[in-house]
């Protein structure tokens, strides 16, 4: 239950002929994947698209689906170099050093490079393939070309590229395997688009693999999983997964790694969260008050979602909106969602910090400029405009409020917040959403703050696109401390 904390997301496309960075994307550019049939010789939703769902009650076993014959994958000195693309971090192989056959293959396949996907719930979900609807963290492709075609004729060829997809696993069992470990260590020197590495340490592939059982997989005629998406792939995906420790999970995809995301903005120069100096803060008159649009709306929010990584509230289309503050334009509200801790000593908490302090909580409220598509917003410097809000928990005395004024609004905001927590029980698995039928407004959460602080960064989680004005508000919500703890308990557990 709870924040799949330790996978982000790692989207790392199949490219045998690379497509440049600006052509298409996974998210914050014109052609995402909604959009890659629209693109100039693009075969993406025609007929035998990957990836798929491997339905193992239909699946029927082939007895021309023979083992594998591998030349050269336990070869140490085979991985030339690790480039990061863009889109995907490759790990290229000496020209026609590794080579496959067998499997029901129908011929020789020369093996040219692998690479990885995994990913967070929401833009990226980790595996490409899943299994009875069931998604793994991880997933390895191994891309092999048929011998004496050029990369151009095997994308014309139905059989013209064989795929080996293996799904990959966490485990806190044993130690980490020094392949892997040696594998991601190179990953910190390709921090740039374009940036290649020498492999100058020895890594095999079935180093990598493990102890998979090698005779059990699926297998079907599919596509590239990215532009062009050329129908030209037989796709052999293992049963069993590779199991490696947790810790590479969470090595490949901390913060310290998220600009090797693909299309990814972070580690720009107007990257969020930031720390607010006060002592450096300047007024600017042009900060007016805002102007709030069915912010008291008690039905606005239509459904809570657990993404993996946070609660998010999403607002009904089009209904609840935001201008004035020195904004520009205008706004729709798109969602809100929490950034929190737990009661351990060395939980974060907020994402912003005053002073280098940091609250027990954060709330940031999404909004879209109401003349952009969400992708156009993305794009643009001011595309998003974000409010945020530090909460903590309320000073009493004995168990009461210090005044009187104080007691009122905080009984005020505690049902509201006790009504919006009630639903946690209910959203305990990743994905899982539920409707709010109960009559919960976005003041009624926040209550009254007025004065804040203003400047131009990023979303705080990949892609990072650097398209959002940022408000922090300087006075705390407070709410009830058992409403922190319970929010704490849930993201711990």
């Amino acid at each position: 239950m709870g924040f799949l904390s330790v996978v982000l997301w790692l989207s790392l496309g199949l490219i045998v002929k690379d497509a440049a960075a600006s052509d298409w994307c996974y998210t914050g550019c014109e052609h995402t994947p909604t959009h890659w049939k629209e693109m100039s010789g693009s075969f993406c939703g025609e007929s035998k698209q990957s990836p798929i769902n491997i339905n193992t009650s239909v699946v029927r076993t082939d007895t021309k689906l023979l083992d594998f014959t591998f030349v050269n994958f336990s070869d140490k000195d085979v991985i030339e170099s690790i480039t990061n693309n863009g889109h995907t971090v490759k790990c290229i192989l000496k020209a026609n050093a590794v080579e496959v056959s067998g499997g029901g293959l129908n011929g020789t396949y020369s093996t040219i490079q692998f690479h990885f996907h995994w990913g967070d719930t929401e833009h990226h979900p980790g595996s490409e393939h899943t299994v009875n609807g069931e998604r793994y963290p991880m997933e390895m492709h191994v891309v092999s070309l048929k011998k004496g075609l050029t990369a151009d004729e095997a994308q014309e060829r139905p059989d013209g590229i064989a795929v080996l997809g293996f799904f990959i696993n966490a485990t806190e069992d044993g130690h980490m395997s020094e392949a892997w470990e040696t594998l991601t260590s190179y990953l910190g020197n390709i921090s740039e688009i374009d940036k290649t590495v020498e492999v100058n340490k020895k890594i095999s592939i079935s180093d990598l693999i493990g102890h998979v059982n090698l005779s059990k997989f699926y297998r079907y005629m599919g596509s590239l999983t990215t532009p062009n998406c050329s129908e030209a792939v037989v796709w052999t995906v293992f049963h069993e997964p590779i199991s490696v420790k947790s810790d590479v999970i969470i090595h490949d995809n901390s913060p310290s790694k998220w600009h090797l995301l693909p299309d990814s903005h972070c580690g720009g120069e107007h990257q969020s969260p930031i720390n607010i100096d006060k002592g450096s803060v300047e007024m600017d008159e042009s900060l007016n008050a805002f102007k709030f649009t069915n912010f008291d709306n008690k039905h606005a929010i239509s459904y809570m979602i657990n993404t993996g990584h946070t609660v998010k509230c999403v607002l009904k289309d089009d209904l609840v909106e935001v201008s004035g503050g020195g904004l520009g334009h205008d706004y729709f509200t798109l969602q809100f969602h929490f950034h929190w801790g737990n009661e351990s000593q060395d939980s974060e908490g907020s994402e912003h910090t005053v002073d280098f302090k940091r609250y027990p909580m954060e709330v940031h409220i999404v909004h879209k400029r109401k003349d952009l598509t969400l992708d156009e917003a993305l794009m643009t410097p001011d595309g998003l405009a974000v409010l945020g809000f530090f909460i903590e928990a309320e000073q009493t005395s004995n168990g009461h409020s210090d005044s009187d004024e104080t007691a009122h609004r905080t009984s005020s905001n505690r049902e509201a917040w006790q009504k919006l927590t009630n639903y946690l029980s209910t959203i305990e698995d990743i994905d899982s959403e539920v409707k709010v039928t109960n009559e919960i407004s976005i003041d009624d959460l926040l209550g009254s703050v007025k004065s804040y602080y203003r400047y131009s960064g990023s979303l705080t989680t990949p892609s990072c696109n650097e398209a959002v004005v940022w408000t922090v508000f300087e006075e705390s919500v407070k709410v009830d401390h058992d409403l922190i703890v319970v929010l704490q308990d849930w993201n711990a557990a």
